[in-house]
């Protein structure tokens, strides 16, 4: 005996459940490669994430402020004015970092002179170099030519303001350590033999910038030669 044919209303069920099939397999389908998507794009950002926090991470450490100091913080006695014996704590006053070298990043010089009464004033060795801990500003002297080594390991602004707090003299347009300005004595910073106004700790270091503080009587001040250069050695 044959089997009976499945009428209308049966094909019609059949099919319905075929395709009804389908569509879940083709949802199961695209919610798996949804999620292979999804996955994807989670450790493409995953990997963005990490180069962007390896390359921040290289500068975080430095310690170098992006805004230097603009104010001078130290001695108000007479020169003249000996490095200070805490070199560490000079440089942290300066909101400066320690170093375990001398960094790269920014390597330049500028020279300083400093006159009081007509007469030089020494800035000192090894202003900002701690010699037993093997420490290093990146805002350092190793002689006492005046010559002010900047060398950073990120690129940053440093001040003149920064230098003399590492040296740990007071500084503003009205005095220089005990040097106070009066009816008869003034104090003038000088870039390049040009006069700057206003507080000497302000002046950022360039590259070659000659910087002159003069402080005396007309008289006195008038005996200086106001230097417009410094003779660099060769390699500086």
């Amino acid at each position: 005996m044959s089997a009976q044919k499945p009428g209308p209303a049966e094909r019609r069920a059949r099919a319905a459940a075929l395709r009804a099939e389908e569509a879940r397999r083709e949802r199961r389908r695209r919610l798996v490669a949804g999620g292979a998507i999804g996955l994807l794009a989670l450790a493409v950002i995953g990997v963005i994430a990490g180069v962007i926090a390896t390359n921040q991470n290289s500068s975080a450490p430095s310690g170098v402020p992006a805004h230097p100091r603009t104010t001078a913080e130290g001695r108000t006695t007479l020169p003249p004015w000996d490095a200070p014996a805490d070199v560490a704590a000079a440089v942290k006053a300066a909101g400066l970092p320690m170093l375990g070298a001398e960094g790269t990043a920014l390597h330049i010089h500028a020279h300083l002179d400093v006159y009081a009464d007509g007469k030089p004033v020494p800035v000192p060795a090894l202003l900002g170099v701690d010699e037993s801990a093997q420490k290093i500003s990146p805002l350092h002297t190793h002689d006492t030519t005046g010559v002010v080594h900047v060398e950073s390991p990120v690129n940053a602004d440093f001040s003149l303001g920064q230098f003399l707090t590492e040296w740990q003299v007071s500084a503003s347009a009205d005095h220089l350590g005990g040097l106070r300005t009066d009816a008869t004595h003034t104090l003038t910073a000088y870039v390049d033999g040009k006069p700057v106004s206003g507080d000497p700790a302000a002046i950022l270091l360039h590259a070659h910038d000659e910087i002159a503080l003069v402080y005396g009587t007309a008289a006195e001040n008038a005996t200086i030669t106001v230097p417009g250069s410094y003779n660099w050695p060769s390699g500086l």
